[in-house]
């Protein structure tokens, strides 16, 4: 029996993200690397690991590498081996996020010099998780191997986060999802694409109503007990 991979079991429903890993130039100074699919090993399907990463990355010397994430995460260890693996990299890294960035690949976006919310995609933090046997100094090693693990992810969201500390410890514990206009409020992303220009609430309804006056004539007004009759009279 595979493990539940998140605390909010309505999104234990998602549908499977199948893998794809690739990269193409896509200009002379711009290469786009895809990363679709489970991070590190994984109970639950086709998985992208640290070290595939770090092979595609070799072959890559561009002055910007974009690289496109779909994914619900993964091995932590893994996550944290991209991220740095990107920093790393000479090149300018813009990350955008096309569906979900949750878990281990949170991380690996917060590697960008530039992250995009895709229209409608999510982001999620939450802490690491793993299974644990034996005694209870056995278990007492793991749990303050998790606490250490779930530090150093705060200290990676904190290079962007806008907030205190003490707030991203939290958001991790509640294992928080973010749509793509929140994930950009609270500093986690830069921008959402495709975004329309935000209009006066106001100045919108009335515009709709103007439209519908312009297609729709005023209703005649009763005047008397025969009006409606009247209306119907042979002229």
């Amino acid at each position: 029996m595979k493990p539940k991979r998140f605390k909010n079991d309505k999104f234990n429903q998602l549908p499977k993200i199948d893998k794809v890993f690739k990269a193409e130039a896509i200009s002379e100074d711009t290469s786009k690397i895809t990363i679709y699919g489970d991070i590190g090993e994984s109970w639950w399907g086709d998985y992208v690991t640290a070290k595939d990463v770090e092979s595609m990355l070799k072959g890559i010397n561009t002055q910007n590498i974009k690289v496109h994430i779909n994914s619900y995460g993964g091995d932590v260890f893994d996550g944290i081996a991209i991220y740095n693996q990107l920093k790393n990299h000479e090149a300018k890294v813009i990350v955008a996020v096309d569906g979900v960035a949750a878990s281990a690949a949170s991380i690996i976006a917060m590697a960008a010099d530039e992250l995009i919310m895709n229209t409608g995609s999510m982001m999620m933090i939450h802490e690491g998780a793993t299974i644990a046997m034996g005694t209870k100094t056995d278990i007492r090693k793991t749990l303050n191997a998790l606490e250490g693990i779930d530090r150093s992810l705060a200290d990676i969201y904190m290079t962007r986060y806008q907030g205190d500390r003490e707030e991203i410890d939290t958001l991790i514990v509640n294992e928080t999802w973010f749509t793509s206009n929140e994930a950009v409020e609270v500093g986690l992303a830069d921008k959402v694409s495709n975004t329309p220009a935000v209009e006066d609430p106001e100045e919108f309804k009335n515009s709709i109503l103007q439209k519908f006056r312009m297609n729709n004539p005023e209703p005649i007004m009763a005047s008397g007990k025969n009006n409606i009759i009247s209306r119907f009279k042979r002229q």
